[in-house]
């Protein structure tokens, strides 16, 4: 498989963000379900422990050689069109915050991801153009692990470099 990048970078007042888009044949509340449900969000890239409705969760990506649960505080939920969590700084990471936000029309939902701030695009684009990936397999019945993270890095990381 050779996946094209769809993804852009746009300026947001002197910040890069990531931007992502997918769209699914589906009613806008069958995607947030797949977004948010424990055992939807499982088919594509994780799982998570803990009460959302509390502002944090633990999120272990499954699809990663070395999951792990790391935090995820959920800093906007207004269900079924708009979803933003960070992960918190570490000593690893700077922390980032992602944001959803899901749209429908005509029975066609689509999904515009966004990662704001300073990140290294190069390794992010890739990355989630192959979770969004997985998430359009999951939802079309197929099988996510197929999709192999090598088919998009280091084959996409031009495409993402500042």
């Amino acid at each position: 498989m050779n996946p094209t990048p769809t993804g852009r970078v746009e300026d947001r007042n002197g910040t890069p963000a990531l931007i992502l888009t997918r769209t699914f044949t589906a009613p806008v509340e069958d995607v947030w379900a797949a977004i948010t449900e424990p055992a939807r969000l499982s088919r594509w890239i994780g799982t998570y422990t803990g009460d959302p409705a509390t502002g944090t969760v633990m999120l272990t990506m499954t699809a990663e050689d070395d999951a792990r649960p790391e935090p995820l505080n959920i800093l906007e939920c207004a269900p079924p069109h708009r979803l933003t969590a960070a992960t918190p700084a570490s000593e690893t990471s700077p922390g980032w915050t992602y944001e959803v936000h899901l749209t429908e029309s005509d029975g066609t939902t689509t999904l515009t991801f966004a990662q704001p701030g300073p990140h290294d695009l190069d390794t992010a684009g890739p990355g989630w153009e192959y979770y969004l990936d997985r998430l359009v397999a999951a939802e079309a019945g197929q099988d996510a692990a197929a999709i192999n993270f090598d088919d998009y890095y280091p084959a996409m990381r031009d495409h993402y470099r500042p």
